[in-house]
């Protein structure tokens, strides 16, 4: 196995639903280095904010409530097992599973477009940062938080594999989802994404596209490792 030099910052960025969480812990958990779900920390924010009638159920948002939230607001990841693993802790309490919820995810896109809370998320994850040796998973990653990152890659996948993809993840869980709504889900959450005023998400100029609507996670470890067997 080609091994990663120290201290690498490695940008995983891309359309919801392409298992990009899936892929940088299996890629942290292979190499030694730390896992960061920078979607999760954002999924972090809406929950609070729809738990404390911060947004409602049509997204309006309170605006003035949600800075001073902000202000005092600890999200932080605490590692669950070897190889970087870690789940999102929102104070004390383990929210790794709510922020998980269709209901959170038809919120995230909305409130990740806030110039607000994108400085909020942004802050927490230079902190990740600062050593190396770390993969990260977003929107942005490598067009906006890092954008010298070593390696950048951008993941995509058609809009049915990644609304089928959620769909089992859901009915997983023992949740039992709308086929239909789950996709209609996905492609709003697209348009929003592509569409934000703030850091909207675009694939960087030197971004490597991995497009796997017909891969396995087994050939997509595959392609990584023979990516950086060329870098």
């Amino acid at each position: 196995m080609t091994m990663i030099k120290e201290g690498t910052i490695i940008a995983v960025d891309g359309h919801s639903s392409t298992g990009k969480s899936t892929f940088a812990k299996l890629i942290a958990s292979r190499y030694g280095l730390i896992y960061v779900d920078t979607g999760a920390l954002y999924r972090g924010v809406a929950l609070f904010a729809s738990e404390n009638s911060i947004i409602d159920c049509e997204n309006r948002i309170d605006e003035q409530a949600l800075n001073r939230a902000l202000k005092v607001l600890k999200l932080l990841f605490r590692p669950t097992g070897p190889g970087g693993a870690s789940e999102l802790y929102l104070g004390d309490r383990n929210i790794e599973r709510e922020i998980r919820t269709l209901e959170v995810s038809s919120k995230v896109s909305f409130i990740a477009s806030l110039p607000i809370v994108r400085s909020f998320v942004d802050n927490i994850l230079s902190n990740y940062g600062k050593s190396g040796g770390v993969i990260m998973d977003g929107r942005d990653i490598g067009t906006v938080v890092f954008p010298n990152a070593d390696i950048k890659i951008f993941m995509t996948a058609s809009a049915e594999v990644r609304a089928m993809r959620r769909f089992r993840e859901m009915e997983a869980k023992g949740e039992r989802p709308d086929y239909d709504k789950v996709l209609a889900n996905v492609r709003e959450r697209d348009y929003l994404d592509e569409n934000r005023e703030a850091a909207p998400l675009r694939r960087a100029s030197d971004a490597i596209l991995l497009d796997n609507s017909n891969m396995s996670i087994e050939d997509q470890l595959q392609w990584f490792e023979e990516l950086i067997a060329k870098s």
